[in-house]
C-alpha cells in the first residue's frame, strides 16, 4: 500500500503563508518516493494550489485519508484524529499554559506527536527551521522602526525609505532596498546626533546570521564589546559607518560567585548561578536585536528596572529601537509586554508608567516584537525549511507506529522529537507531566 501524507493549509492568522513542503520537493516525493501527497486547498498560501496540482498533488479539503499530517503552526483542536502522525511546531516543551489543552486533546486521541523544533543531530543542533528567516524579516523591520522613529524625533535618516519586509515581493528586492540605504550612508552620511551609530546583536545563532545578512549592504564596521566604550570616544564624527557587535555568553552573563570562571556548559547547565552583565554594554547601543533562546532560568538582557534608569536622564538615551526577535513575552527583554503584527510592528514602552503604545511615537523604548517573522519572507522561508525537512519525509510516512516506542523505525533525529507516541509522552518529555 502506497504511503500517504497530507499538508494541512495555515489559517492562524492573515500573516501565514508558509508551507512545510514546498511543491518541487512533493514532486520528488511523489515521482522518486511514491508517496501520495495531499494537500488542503488555501486561498492565501504562498505556494498555489495550481502549483501543487501541477506536480501531481491531491488539492482536497479533507485529509482524513491521511495517517501522517505535516503543518507549520498549531492545529485546532478539532482536527485531530485518533491514532493519527502530526508534525508541527507544537510550542509546547516549556509548558505553554496555552498549549496545554491541545496537547492533552491529543494524548487523549493517542496521537503521535513530532516537533520539528526537537529535530536534532547527535550534538543537539536543530535540522529544520525558520529562524534565520525570523533573522532576515526582523532586521528588515526593525530598519523600518527605527526610520520611523527617527522622523518623529525630526532626525532625517535614510531609513525613512525602508518598508516591511512582506512588502517587498522578493529577498533580494529587500536586500537591494537595503543596500541602497547602505549606499546613501556611504555617500551622503546620516546625523551627526547618531554618530557613531552602533548595532548590537545578543546572540550569534541562525537569527542573529540571519539579522546580520541584511547589514551586508551598508558599510559596516564590526568591534568586540570591550571595544565599545573608545569607539563610542573616538567616532563621534563618523556619520559614514554602521558599527557592529556581536554579544557572546561569556559578554551577557558571569557567574555569581566572585573568583569563578565563566564555563559555557555550566551555563547552559546551572544558569541559575549566573547574573546578566550587559547593562553597561547599552548606553553605547542605537539599536538592539535580540535573538537568544531564553526561559526564566536566565538572566535578563534587559530589565524593566533598568529601562528606567536610563530614561531618568535628561537627555534621550542612545538605544532608539531594541528589534525583540526572540519574542519571549516579558523574558530576556522584560519591556517585551506584548507580540505585535507585520503591518503594525511597534510599540512603545513607557518605563516610568509601564504602560504600553502601539506604533513608534512617544517618551520610552521603541519595541520590535513581530512574534512570526517569517511568514513576511513566506516562499524564500518555505523553500528553505523544506530543503531541511524533506531528507526525513519518507522515514516518517513508512514508519510503523503500531510498537512499543523502542522498537518504532524512526531515524534517530526524528525520534528525538517525538513527544507523544501513542498519546503518551516519550522518556525524554515526561518533565511536562508537570506542566499538564
Amino acid at each position: 500500500m502506497k504511503a500517504m501524507i497530507g499538508i494541512r493549509r495555515e489559517d492562524k492568522n492573515q500573516w501565514e503563508r508558509r508551507v512545510p513542503l514546498v511543491p518541487a520537493h512533493v514532486k520528488s516525493l511523489i515521482e522518486e518516493d511514491e508517496i501520495e501527497v495531499w494537500v488542503q486547498p488555501s486561498s492565501i498560501r504562498v505556494f498555489t494550489d495550481d502549483e501543487y496540482r501541477a506536480v501531481g498533488a491531491k488539492v482536497h479539503e479533507d485529509l482524513s485519508l491521511c495517517p501522517v499530517i505535516f503543518a507549520v503552526k498549531e492545529i485546532p483542536m478539532y482536527m485531530f484524529e485518533p491514532h493519527k502522525t502530526y508534525v508541527f511546531f507544537s510550542h509546547t516543551i516549556k509548558g505553554q499554559d496555552y498549549n496545554m489543552p491541545m496537547l492533552k486533546k491529543m494524548m487523549s486521541l493517542k496521537c503521535n506527536l513530532i516537533d520539528y523544533e526537537k529535530i536534532t543531530d547527535d550534538q543537539g543542533r536543530r535540522l529544520i527551521f525558520f529562524g534565520k528567516y525570523a533573522g532576515l524579516a526582523g532586521m528588515v523591520e526593525t530598519l523600518w522602526t527605527l526610520g520611523k522613529r527617527l522622523a518623529w524625533e525630526s532626525i532625517a535618516n535614510p531609513f525613512e525609505t525602508v518598508k516591511h519586509a512582506y512588502e517587498y515581493p522578493t529577498l533580494a528586492d529587500a536586500k537591494a532596498a537595503i543596500a541602497g540605504v547602505g549606499a546613501v550612508i556611504r555617500d551622503q552620511g546620516f546625523d551627526k546626533k547618531l554618530a557613531p551609530f552602533v548595532i548590537g546583536f545578543a546572540g550569534y545563532g541562525n537569527v542573529s546570521q540571519g539579522a546580520q545578512e541584511i547589514l551586508e549592504g551598508l558599510p559596516v564596521i564590526e568591534v568586540r564589546p570591550d571595544e565599545l566604550a573608545e569607539v563610542y570616544a573616538r567616532a563621534k564624527e563618523d556619520t559614514h559607518h554602521v558599527y557592529k557587535v556581536v554579544f557572546y555568553e561569556h559578554d551577557l552573563v558571569e557567574p555569581k560567585v566572585a573568583g569563578v570562571s565563566f564555563d559555557l556548559q555550566d551555563y547552559y547547565q546551572h544558569p541559575e548561578k549566573y547574573r546578566s552583565k550587559f547593562e553597561p554594554y547599552v548606553p553605547y547601543l542605537t539599536v538592539l536585536i535580540n535573538g537568544i533562546y531564553w526561559t526564566e532560568d536566565y538572566p535578563r538582557l534587559l530589565s524593566k528596572d533598568f529601562v528606567r534608569e536610563l530614561y531618568s536622564d535628561k537627555e534621550t538615551p542612545t538605544l532608539r529601537v531594541v528589534g525583540d526577535i526572540s519574542c519571549d513575552i516579558e523574558g530576556s527583554i522584560e519591556c517585551t509586554t506584548h507580540a505585535t503584527k507585520p503591518d503594525k510592528p511597534a510599540f512603545v514602552y513607557n518605563p516610568f508608567d509601564g504602560w504600553s503604545t502601539d506604533g513608534y511615537e512617544g517618551v520610552g523604548l521603541v519595541m520590535m516584537a513581530v512574534d512570526n517573522l517569517p511568514c513576511e519572507l513566506p516562499r524564500e522561508s518555505s523553500t528553505a525549511f523544506s530543503e531541511g525537512l524533506k531528507p526525513f519525509v519518507k522515514a516518517i510516512a513508512t514508519a510503523d507506529f503500531s510498537g512499543p516506542f523502542e522498537e518504532c523505525n524512526l531515524p534517530p533525529e526524528i525520534r528525538r522529537a517525538v513527544i507523544l507516541y501513542q498519546g503518551e509522552l516519550t522518556p525524554d518529555y515526561k518533565y511536562m507531566e508537570a506542566f499538564l
